[in-house]
């Protein structure tokens, strides 16, 4: 490897490379390969071939689990695009590897920060501050040059979308992302290079997919509590037995759709469970 180049991962799995200079590939099939991971790029090894990724051109990157087709082979598997190709690539042991692989392309890049950007739904005053990105196990930490330190839990994220905002004068791609400080939902908007802001959106919205598996019953509890109905009037207020509706908050917070406030089933919606409310109750 050269110099300042260190090795991340080296495993074995597939690979197929589906989109070729802005053409999508046909009879394309899953390769036995030799994934090689360094801080500065990928290399796909097959007894035939070399393919380098250099993670500096990457500019998106997608956990996958939908498979159909050509990729039923495979139970998961990461998209990664750069430029105009688009390679699959299913390593044995994928969370470790795909950690690895957020972490050497956003562990200690330098962006802009607006914490908090809103605090509890009303929209705060904070001014944009450089920042420092870690990512740790589970989370996406943001060490701001004031001092301030920013843990965001990936599991508490909710809503995660990537808009155009006016930043110092510029227009810039911001990641508004919704997340928990302690009991409160806040958001905190990021700004930088817009692959860096588009894969660590991608990073951050993993956890927070509006398709939960969740029942008619489960959906009516989530958009009450939503809609600001107290935990101890749910069950009038949709029609429940109150063991029925401790059955549906027990199953809820397995989901890490709600938290617990108190003992005696006290609940708040969480980021997660706040995005579902809002999806359907848009959908209807």
């Amino acid at each position: 490897m050269a110099e300042g180049e260190q090795k991340l991962a080296d495993v074995q799995g597939r690979f197929m490379q589906v989109v070729s200079n802005g053409r999508k590939a046909s009879d394309v099939e899953w390769q036995s390969c030799r994934l090689l991971l360094s801080n500065k790029r990928l290399l796909i090894l097959t007894n035939e071939a070399k393919q380098t990724i250099p993670l500096g051109k990457v500019s998106s990157i997608k956990s996958r689990g939908d498979v159909n087709e050509a990729i039923a082979q495979v139970s998961s598997y990461l998209s990664i695009q750069i430029s105009s190709d688009v390679y699959l690539v299913a390593p044995q042991e994928q969370a470790p590897f795909e950690e690895k692989l957020y972490s050497a392309i956003l562990d200690q890049r330098t962006v802009y920060v607006k914490h908090p950007a809103v605090k509890g739904g009303v929209v705060q005053d904070a001014g944009w501050q450089k920042a420092k990105l870690g990512i740790g196990e589970g989370t996406v930490d943001m060490a701001i040059a004031s001092g301030q330190f920013v843990e965001i839990d990936r599991v508490d994220v909710g809503a995660v979308e990537v808009t155009e905002q006016t930043v110092k004068d510029k227009q810039r791609r911001v990641a508004e992302v919704e997340h928990l400080v302690e009991q409160t939902v806040v958001q905190t908007h990021v700004t930088g290079p817009g692959r860096i802001v588009a894969i660590l959106a991608g990073l951050l919205g993993q956890e927070n997919e509006p398709d939960a598996d969740i029942s008619q019953a489960e959906h009516e509890v989530l958009m009450a509590l939503y809609s600001g109905v107290s935990p101890f009037k749910i069950p009038d207020f949709v029609g429940m037995d109150v063991e029925e509706v401790e059955e549906i908050y027990n199953n809820l917070i397995e989901e890490g759709l709600l938290q617990q406030v108190r003992a005696r089933r006290e609940v708040s919606l969480k980021p997660r469970g706040r995005n579902i409310a809002s999806e359907v109750i848009e959908n209807q």
